[in-house]
């Protein structure tokens, strides 16, 4: 017993019965849970490449969305550009009884609907003029007794005037030449537009001196102007319309351009009966 006490001293108790201070501190304490070593921190998470990129991707698109639909979406703060005129609606107008006999005779607000273009500019060559003066008349072919309809309607720009009428009587193209030929008329073509016959030919405006009373005055001789006269359908049986075009300047544009117009404007003219 004395040997096996030797190798395994038990704790000294003293003569009260308390256990030897130096026998418990000695032996190691258990942990409780205060004592437990915090887990680690879980890892942080790194943001995905691809993530950002798509969506600094969907950022510039939006912005380039917004720059592009914004000035159609927003009102327009400048004003300053200039508006073209429209014409007159002419449902109180009055027509001549003329109008009545002609059965595919039009009214100068429907002719001033046909000219009155927003590409009549670019047909002048003039493309980035805007019409300043338009108007549309329903009257009667001069020295006629009022028994001849003429509409006409008129546009203005800066450079030229173009002016556009129909009269509706018998007078056919060829004979419209033979009196052109007879009046020793120079600057003469024939030709033919839109499957018609039609005519150039040039003569020179009328300029009416009003006098500062607004009287009338003298009649004078005008700029020259330059006409296509292209007859009202492919038979030629009578009538005719004529596009009309001069400037204060004396300036023409080329024939190309007045055949142009009619091309252009002629087949959007309505023929219908009034």
């Amino acid at each position: 017993r004395a040997v096996r006490a030797r190798r395994n001293p038990a704790p000294a108790v003293s003569a009260d019965g308390a256990v030897s201070d130096a026998v418990v501190r000695s032996q190691p304490q258990p942990q409780g849970p205060a004592g437990q070593r915090p887990a680690p921190a879980a890892p942080r998470k790194e943001p995905n490449a691809w993530g950002q990129a798509v969506a600094a991707v969907a950022v510039f698109a939006a912005l380039g969305a917004a720059l592009w639909l914004g000035p159609n979406l927003l009102p327009s703060g400048d004003n300053s550009s200039p508006r073209a005129p429209s014409c007159p609606s002419g449902e109180d107008e009055e027509l001549p009884s003329a109008y009545t006999g002609a059965s595919r005779a039009v009214t100068g607000g429907q002719l001033c609907e046909a000219l009155n273009r927003t590409d009549l500019a670019r047909l002048l060559g003039t493309p980035t003029e805007t019409a300043t003066v338009v108007s549309g008349t329903s009257d009667t072919a001069l020295m006629t007794d009022g028994k001849i309809a003429r509409p006409e309607a008129e546009v203005r720009f800066d450079t030229y005037t173009v002016n556009v009428s129909a009269t509706y009587n018998e007078l056919s193209i060829a004979q419209y030449v033979k009196l052109m030929e007879f009046g020793e008329e120079t600057d003469v073509k024939p030709l033919s537009v839109l499957g018609r016959p039609a005519v150039l030919s040039s003569d020179h405006t009328m300029s009416i001196d009003l006098g500062s009373g607004g009287s009338g005055g003298p009649v004078g001789q005008g700029p020259p102007a330059r006409t296509l006269t292209v007859a009202l359908d492919g038979n030629d049986p009578g009538g005719y319309y004529e596009i009309t075009v001069w400037s204060t300047s004396g300036a023409l544009p080329d024939d190309g351009a007045l055949v142009d117009i009619a091309e252009t404007v002629l087949p959007t003219v309505p023929e219908q009966a009034v």
